[in-house]
């Protein structure tokens, strides 16, 4: 059974930081490019941050560049997204997805929210 289990969100006060983390099983998970997705109310689901099955290559939105990073640990199969200096347009519900592009399969976690308040 495939799982994706975000966790690490919550109430941040702006200019704080968040880490979050996917933990993943079910599948092989060193194969699998991930990503961090997120939604905030009313607009639509963007694209985060990537990271390659090898952790060698990853991708960030402008938004977030300089203040996020995207990591793996193949031997724990989880993903991580460490947010820093945060600011209220970071209110969302963050997804992590797993995408092996070669057979078109993916997965999605079932989101995690963060909430970047005074």
């Amino acid at each position: 059974q495939v799982q994706l289990v975000e966790s690490g969100g919550g109430l941040v006060q702006p200019g704080g930081s968040l880490r979050l983390s996917c933990a993943a099983s079910g599948f092989i998970f060193s194969v699998y490019a991930m990503s961090w997705y997120r939604q905030a109310p009313g607009k639509e689901c963007e694209l985060v941050a990537v990271i390659s099955s090898g952790g060698g290559n990853r991708n960030y939105a402008d938004s977030v560049k300089g203040r996020f990073t995207i990591s793996r640990d193949n031997a724990k199969n989880t993903v991580y997204l460490q947010m820093n200096s945060l600011k209220p347009d970071d209110t969302a519900v963050y997804y992590c997805k797993a995408a092996r592009t070669s057979v078109g399969v993916e997965y999605w976690g079932q989101g995690t929210q963060v909430t970047v308040s005074s």
